[in-house]
């Protein structure tokens, strides 16, 4: 009899912990490669335009959507003295005006919110899961920009550094590839959540990059009054 209540126990041990494992590899994200976090995320980056009161244009950059009703974050210096401001969408729609609700030159973090959905529905835009924990050195992270008009790209590198100060601003520094055009654009982890927000690249070294920190970003948000739910 104590041997079957032994065993009885030890199988009942055994199944809680097969349980509590599966609980936690559920609990894990699923990781992504480069091919699988552009199919799942290009929707949600859109190509901007910067124009003059003449229709010219005055300079380009890219947006990272943030919500379905059409809040997006950029870099500041995309959209500095921008007398107007439209986008394309990934499925060739052209929108604007862009309306900048916010911006903090020091750390280039810019919000801006699309006109609203033509359709009247609330999740007519696709739209980029945010990160609510810091990233680590080392950690695999993707950019999407428009550095080809309306053409986008995706590249891929690692976090150098999570919190680098540079002229007195705290980024994170990436050696995801950078190329003009692409500032504003979303810097996304493994799991396909923005990280950060592309800056610029760094002069004193070769194939590092800045990016805007994600906390810089709800702290812009939060002065608008505005929080965005992380996944």
């Amino acid at each position: 009899m104590k041997r079957k209540i032994a065993a009885l126990c030890f199988l009942i041990c055994l199944l809680s912990g097969a349980a509590v494992w599966l609980n936690a590899e559920a609990d894990t994200p699923v990781a992504y490669n480069a091919e699988d976090i552009f199919g799942r995320s290009g929707q949600a980056v859109l190509y901007i335009r910067i124009l003059r009161e003449d229709g010219s244009l005055k300079a380009t950059g890219t947006g990272a959507i943030l919500s379905p009703d059409g809040l997006a974050a950029t870099a500041y210096h995309v959209v500095k003295g921008a007398e107007r401001i439209e986008g394309t969408l990934p499925d060739g729609r052209i929108i604007g005006p862009i309306e900048v609700l916010g911006y903090d030159e020091q750390t280039d973090a810019a919000i801006v919110r699309l006109p609203a959905p033509q359709s009247g529905k609330k999740d007519a835009y696709d739209y980029l899961p945010v990160r609510d924990t810091a990233v680590r050195y080392g950690e695999n992270v993707y950019a999407i920009g428009y550095p080809m008009a309306n053409t986008p790209i995706i590249t891929e590198g690692i976090v150098n550094s999570p919190n680098a100060e540079v002229n007195g601003r705290s980024r994170m520094l990436t050696s995801a590839q950078i190329a003009s055009g692409m500032s504003g654009g979303p810097i996304l982890d493994r799991f396909g959540r923005v990280a950060g927000i592309v800056s610029g690249s760094l002069r004193t070294m070769n194939n590092i990059h800045l990016v805007i920190r994600m906390d810089d970003v709800r702290a812009l948000l939060a002065a608008q009054g505005i929080a965005i739910d992380a996944p």
